[in-house]
């Protein structure tokens, strides 16, 4: 079967067709081509979307018919996983090693998620020295070993991917995250699509409509200032 998809203009990094295009199947396909320019992903982000191609494909853009979301208001973390939590010597940050967060992201994620490729990466490189995108680390005395990194449009965060190297190590940047966030006015968690690990962390499924209508109440509205500041959210360190 055919498929078609429009092509995006390279010289305009505002050219996204309606999300109300994108394919059934496969599902939330929407557009092929532009560039990974930190403006072009601002501006997909802002409309609910989101790129997703691999290393062999041309750029492929996304906006499926259901979102996982998570809402930091609600949040609630296991009574395991707190127990863990207080049993560790577990230190939790901001935007402190961004580049690192990635590059882990991309290395245990690499045989399921080939999506993390090298121009991405340095596409959210780039987007993050503009202030667009951020991590969290967790840290085990002065070791990295666990995160998240994603993007913000005004009170909602986009979150592309996390890892861990030791037990629970992502669901704590989740976890203290949500806690960070809501503290400073964040409101919502995409989580792109619904997984079952992703259900294991609280995520919801929301239509595509449904998620559009939520991500234009939120991304002209304001967290704290400090929210994105490099920082220690739990705990302290000059690591």
């Amino acid at each position: 079967m055919t498929i078609y998809l429009p092509p995006l203009d390279e010289n305009d990094p505002e050219d996204f067709p309606s999300v109300t295009s994108a394919l059934e199947e496969p599902d939330g396909l929407l557009a092929i081509g532009g560039d990974l320019s930190p403006q072009r992903l601002r501006a997909a982000y802002e409309r609910g979307i989101f790129p997703w191609f691999g290393d062999d494909e041309p750029y492929l853009w996304w906006s499926p018919s259901e979102r996982a979301i998570i809402d930091p208001l609600t949040f609630v973390p296991s009574k395991s996983l707190r127990k863990y939590a207080r049993k560790q010597n577990i230190r939790v940050s901001i935007n402190y090693r961004f580049d690192d967060v990635i590059e882990h992201c991309a290395l245990i994620r690499g045989a399921h998620q080939v999506w993390i490729t090298q121009e991405m990466r340095d596409a959210y490189k780039k987007l993050h020295r503009q202030g667009g995108a951020h991590s969290v680390e967790v840290w085990q005395d002065d070791q990295l070993i666990g995160g998240l990194y994603g993007v913000s449009v005004g009170t909602l965060f986009c979150g592309e991917s996390m890892f861990s190297l030791q037990t629970n190590a992502s669901k704590i940047a989740l976890w203290r995250f949500c806690e960070h966030f809501k503290k400073h006015g964040g409101k919502l968690i995409d989580c792109q699509m619904m997984t079952e690990h992703l259900s294991t962390l609280g995520a919801t499924p929301l239509s595509r409509s449904d998620f559009i209508r939520r991500l234009d109440q939120l991304k002209h509205r304001m967290t704290d200032a400090s929210l994105f500041q490099s920082q220690w959210i739990d705990g302290a360190s000059n690591a």
